[in-house]
């Protein structure tokens, strides 16, 4: 008897059998409860018992499994923020701490929501946790030092321009925090690899080589020998722009490690090194510098001996790039022409007086960088 119903318990009515009408109704009750236990179990509705908070962090977990949505909303949130305090204020004092900060602020919340606490969740999380502690404390120190920040100069009271630029931050601080986003957000846990093993020291490379430069132009700035000159010392002998060449190459070893992890389409978190190696390299960073050095220093003889025996991004002994083919250092060390708009007569006028000068008193060696 017991076997001649198992096709009706599972939904299963061969033709030809008919049932009464009030256990067709009992059947489809019991197969309602069934689908509502189902439902039920992902979305608690013990409230009391687990708390409203426990509640939001599972419907994030279920809603968005990769928390793409939610990291987008708090950066929206967090940036929104500053830039009212900024605006109502004219307080741009935290502008670079904001920034720096929201990467943490995602790291922590992902890790925690995530609950997964694999070991490489844990050591990305750090490693993101690291640097903006470093980077946040030392542009809040600097900001502090200095008393304002002159790229707002001409923005503070400019509400388009203002909020482009916060925009942009927001955009910065999400897509650049995709990997350690999706790995936090993955239950996927594989062994280490390689490239785990590459990527961490990659990122140690790149975080120790953007705080010494950073310090070393930080002391160099606050003493009198930098008195209308450029930063020429220690790392930035072989760069001009080594801190961006450490940040540059702390990102892209997080995605490398996070590449163990990843899968299909989460591989497009390699946009977020991307992102920030073309925010440096062709919007904010290094051409706004290279042109205000350029205006302020274009016509010194060292400044433009420097310039061309100093690579502009990759560290590499000024010896060695002054002789490199000119196609060489535009296409594997990046130094694109767009960071070289002095005006040529400016640059012939210059290299007529070194020659005439060259014949009484040799031209004085700078420190590179």
């Amino acid at each position: 008897m017991r076997a001649a119903f198992i096709p009706v318990a599972v939904g299963v009515f061969p033709r030809g059998i008919s049932l009464p009408s009030s256990l067709r109704q009992r059947l489809s009750y019991l197969q309602q409860q069934k689908r509502a236990r189902i439902r039920q179990s992902d979305f608690p509705s013990d409230l009391p018992s687990i708390g409203v908070e426990r509640c939001s962090v599972k419907m994030v977990q279920v809603l968005d499994s990769r928390f793409l949505a939610f990291t987008a909303v708090v950066t929206v949130l967090y940036q929104l923020s500053f830039f009212l305090v900024t605006y109502l204020a004219r307080f741009d004092t935290l502008t670079d701490f904001a920034g720096s900060t929201n990467f943490v602020l995602l790291a922590l919340l992902t890790l925690t929501i995530g609950k997964s606490y694999y070991a490489r969740q844990i050591i990305l999380s750090t490693c993101v946790f690291a640097w903006g502690a470093r980077l946040g404390g030392f542009l809040l120190y600097r900001i502090l030092l200095w008393g304002e920040d002159r790229r707002f100069d001409d923005k503070r009271n400019d509400l388009v321009q203002l909020s482009i630029f916060w925009a942009i931050q927001a955009v910065w601080v999400w897509t650049v925090s995709l990997p350690i986003t999706l790995v936090n957000a993955s239950s996927f846990d594989p062994a280490f690899r390689v490239q785990d093993y590459i990527g961490w020291v990659l990122f140690a490379v790149g975080l120790v080589l953007e705080a010494v430069a950073d310090q070393q132009k930080l002391l160099y700035k606050r003493s009198p020998a930098s008195k209308g000159r450029w930063t020429d010392v220690g790392v930035w002998g072989w760069s001009r722009h080594p801190n961006y060449f450490g940040e540059i190459t702390l990102w892209f070893g997080l995605y490398l490690s996070s590449t163990s992890v990843l899968r299909g389409a989460e591989h497009l978190a390699v946009l977020g090194p991307i992102f920030i190696t073309f925010i440096l390299l062709f919007v904010s960073g290094i051409p706004l510098l290279e042109q205000g050095a350029d205006k302020k220093h274009g016509k010194k003889e060292d400044y433009l001996r420097y310039k061309k025996r100093t690579s502009v991004l990759l560290p590499v002994p000024p010896s060695l790039y002054e002789k490199l083919p000119e196609g060489i250092k535009t296409t594997l060390f990046l130094d694109f022409p767009m960071y070289n708009k002095l005006d040529q007569s400016t640059v012939s006028d210059v290299e007529i007086g070194a020659a005439d000068k060259a014949e009484t008193t040799p031209i004085a060696e700078s420190n590179e960088a």
